[in-house]
């Protein structure tokens, strides 16, 4: 795989899809529905999944794309894929709260190594660049070129007072409880993948994850935080998150900055 090609398709794909949910989303309404496992779907997950697939599908013809919105790729696997989140997120949009991002990753040997994660009602914009290092663009964004980059590095935690971050939507008690077992300066919630975007960036610490989630939602932020110098790790035996799994489910997993004393289960 070219990086290169990787890095300015991922971008491109990614600010372009911004567009197209951005223009729903300043509608007065749009359409929503539940799918089979009565998650919201709306028809900005549709659209940009429509437009990201055609053009990963075009720049990459011999790659397996994965997506989330089209059910029959996921009974399909490869040693290495594409993985696609459009709106991660939904019901953010759905609740115009602004925390939903468009997620494309690449996974290679079960390992996320690029990935983009852009949240447009946030002018946020991380992906990690061919030599796998993480940056933030600052807007206003253009098509045509990247502007003004900033590397992005996690922080350097102190266990006696951490920076957690945790789910707006699906944060419960065992999340609670587990967050508990730690010194906590303060903590903040985020919806989708912009909480691993924040501890990749040094905004947090950790981001405890004690719920259902799938593939397409994590792989982009993972590789995000990969190339920041952060880990995810699963919950149960803190051994790696790998990709690539049956139905493409994740167990509970944590994300966090090196130097974090993991608590166990």
């Amino acid at each position: 795989m070219d990086y290169s090609v990787l890095e300015s398709e991922f971008r491109r794909l990614a600010l372009e899809a911004g567009d197209i949910i951005m223009a729903i989303y300043a509608r007065d309404d749009f359409n929503v529905r539940s799918k089979s496992d009565d998650s919201p779907v709306t028809e900005a997950d549709e659209a940009a999944d429509a437009h990201i697939s055609a053009g990963l599908r075009a720049a990459f013809p011999d790659t397996l794309l994965v997506t989330e919105e089209q059910a029959a790729s996921h009974s399909q696997s490869a040693r290495d894929f594409l993985i696609v989140d459009p709106l991660d997120g939904t019901k953010e949009f759905v609740q115009r709260r602004g925390d939903f991002t468009v997620n494309i990753a690449y996974v290679e040997n079960g390992v996320p190594v690029r990935g983009v994660v852009y949240a447009p009602a946030r002018d946020r914009l991380f992906y990690t660049r061919a030599d796998g290092r993480t940056v933030e663009e600052v807007g206003p964004f253009e098509k045509a070129a990247p502007g003004a980059l900033t590397p992005v590095q996690v922080g350097t935690p102190d266990n006696d007072a951490l920076m957690v971050v945790a789910s707006r939507n699906h944060r419960d008690a065992a999340t609670d409880a587990y967050i508990g077992k730690y010194a906590i300066k303060d903590m903040t919630s985020a919806g989708s993948s912009l909480k691993l975007c924040l501890v990749a960036s040094g905004e947090a610490d950790i981001y405890p994850r004690l719920g259902r989630t799938m593939e397409w939602d994590t792989a982009a932020g993972q590789a995000v935080l990969t190339g920041a110098g952060g880990a995810m790790v699963r919950f149960d035996d803190h051994s790696p998150l790998t990709y690539g799994k049956p139905g493409y489910e994740n167990p509970f997993f944590i994300a966090h900055a090196p130097g974090v004393q993991l608590k166990s289960a």
